[in-house]
């Protein structure tokens, strides 16, 4: 069967390019995604949910194989003394990430974009970027030259009277540790604290897949959707992409193409470059794959936000009561002023509920992001077996500028959750991570909910002992004292568990005709070869001070009008 776009990876952006290109009736558009479906009146309840802490822990939703190293990684040591490898949740879902993700809806700086035309991406700028956040955005509270009212994602905040009182405590000591109140996060970008902002409706999460894949848009006869369909090989004629080879259940199909658009994420879309014989030609022919086309920076300057946390205990007063209501109210950004870093390159978030179970319902916690970050790693292959997940390295914090700014914002979150204001409503204070074992009770089993209670009777009956019992049962004996007190133990702690936040980007960028390592140009094609595109977050020249997924919305809205253009 011949189409004029074949769409790989039904995410972020795939979902809206299947919208957009297929409101052109003339044009015969297929949508491929790995992952399972979610249309209207099937959409998984998990899924749906305003709370993505179940959703996101649903190994049916993502990438079971993805592991990754997230620490730098010394290529002269043999594997046993590198760091460990860990999952790296990718979803694998009609929706992508929008579909498990915290609906955080934030744009990032102004400075980015502008950013992105100084590395190269022609065009790119603030100014062109605003039309098209505001095209995919209808915005339920506030309107005006920054915000859209039309568009197919809904944006609101989570104000005040939604807060928990652990949230209002937080707002009340960022205030007085100078943190400025700002009601629009969205509005002009400055330093302060403010509702959080989520693509959300009637307290239920609006993915890409809800919002653009809606009930009209899969009627048109010019759009097929295929779900649980695996891409084997990106078919070529010489140069040219002209179909694609997908397995669904055993069973191996050809679908041809005037172009391909590959929308499988910063990890995935890569990899099937890389398969294709298109990247550095010596790991190409490390791996037995014939080049194709040599591009040395496919798969490099893979970027993230490094992250680290300070919890604390709440007791029956300060917690959340819905199971499916946010967790995340407040949200707080601001400058630095470390290594000349821009203006508000950093962010706080503040967690209502650690965890769906019934240990996390009595956790509260700051997450500070370096959301400017600098370290890059890369993405490789293992082999050229389409089934084998591609070998990842982050190289968190190998740029030292991002490892001073994020132990400095973790003292930062330890004088919020330290201050009168949350001490006067919460407990115990100590550092937190994001560690295989909290990684292991996320998952969602019986075996899990009945651990938790028990685990949280014991701390909600320990009294005095609770401080001590945190420490020996959550943080393995590493008490916040010691942190404040020793720069060395601080900077140990955060080198070990700095983790990623899923803001995988950055491995195809966007870039010049004179950049070497650009693999994109400034429309997503692929350089040196014809009728193939990337549009996700891997073709950002760097990653924006943001959560990725309004950004990547917004490449696709406007790659998308281009191509229709161009048509």
């Amino acid at each position: 069967m011949h189409y004029d776009y074949i769409i790989v990876g039904g995410g972020s952006a795939g979902s809206v390019m299947a919208n957009r290109l297929s409101a052109r009736s003339a044009n015969r558009v297929l949508l491929l995604e790995a992952g399972m479906d979610t249309p209207h009146g099937a959409i998984p309840p998990d899924v749906h949910s305003s709370y993505p802490g179940t959703a996101y822990f649903n190994p049916d939703y993502t990438w079971t194989g993805l592991r990754v190293r997230l620490q730098p990684v010394n290529r002269n040591l043999p594997d046993s003394e590198k760091p460990e490898r860990r999952n790296y949740e990718q979803a694998r879902i009609m929706g992508g990430g929008s579909s498990i993700n915290g609906q955080m809806a934030n744009r990032g700086a102004p400075n980015d974009y502008d950013d992105w035309g100084r590395q190269g991406a022609k065009g790119w700028n603030w100014e062109t970027c605003l039309p098209y956040f505001r095209k995919l955005e209808r915005d339920m509270d506030y309107e005006g030259e920054l915000h859209g009212r039309e568009g197919r994602i809904p944006i609101r905040r989570v104000f005040q009277h939604e807060w928990t009182t652990y949230a209002q405590a937080v707002a009340e000591a960022m205030t007085a540790l100078g943190y400025r109140y700002l009601t629009d996060q969205n509005g002009v970008f400055e330093d302060g604290h403010f509702p959080i902002t989520i693509s959300n409706l009637y307290d239920r999460r609006v993915s890409t897949a809800i919002g653009y894949l809606d009930p009209a848009t899969r009627l048109r006869d010019n759009l097929d959707i295929r779900s649980e369909t695996h891409v084997t090989d990106i078919l070529f004629d010489g140069l040219r992409a002209v179909g694609v080879k997908a397995e669904q259940r055993g069973r191996s199909e050809t679908f041809m193409a005037r172009e391909v658009v590959l929308c499988c994420g910063a990890v995935h879309s890569p990899a099937h470059l890389l398969r294709s014989g298109i990247g550095p030609g010596g790991h190409l022919a490390d791996r037995g794959i014939e080049v194709r086309y040599h591009l040395p920076g496919v798969g490099q300057n893979l970027m993230d936000h490094p992250s680290v946390a300070c919890s604390t205990w709440l007791p029956d007063s300060a917690r959340m009561t819905r199971k499916d209501a946010r967790h995340l109210h407040v949200g707080a950004r601001y400058s630095s002023g470390l290594h000349e870093a821009p203006p508000g390159d950093m962010f706080i978030v503040q967690v209502s509920k650690s965890g769906w179970h019934a240990v996390g319902e009595r956790i509260g916690s700051l997450l500070v992001f370096v959301n400017k970050s600098y370290s890059t790693g890369e993405v490789r292959l293992v082999s050229k077996d389409w089934r084998e997940e591609p070998e990842v390295e982050f190289n968190l914090l190998s740029d030292e500028r991002d490892l001073d700014r994020l132990k400095d914002a973790f003292l930062r979150a330890c004088a919020i959750n330290l201050h009168p204001a949350v001490a006067r409503v919460a407990g115990h204070a100590f550092p937190s991570s994001y560690s295989e074992k909290v990684r292991a009770i996320g998952r969602v089993t019986k075996r899990n909910e009945v651990i938790s209670k028990v685990l949280s009777g014991v701390l909600d009956m320990a009294g005095g002992l609770r401080g001590p019992l945190i420490d020996r049962l959550i943080t393995g004996g590493l008490r916040l004292r010691d942190l404040l007190e020793d720069d060395g133990a601080l900077e140990a702690f955060v080198r070990a568990t700095a983790v990623g936040v899923w803001h995988a980007s950055c491995t195809n960028r966007m870039g010049s005709d004179d950049d070497p390592m650009a693999v994109t140009d400034e429309q997503g094609r692929v350089r040196g070869l014809a009728g193939l595109r990337v549009v996700d977050a891997s073709i950002m020249p760097s990653v924006p001070c943001a959560n990725t997924n309004i950004p990547t919305v917004m490449m696709a809205e406007r790659i998308s009008e281009t191509v229709l253009a161009d048509g």
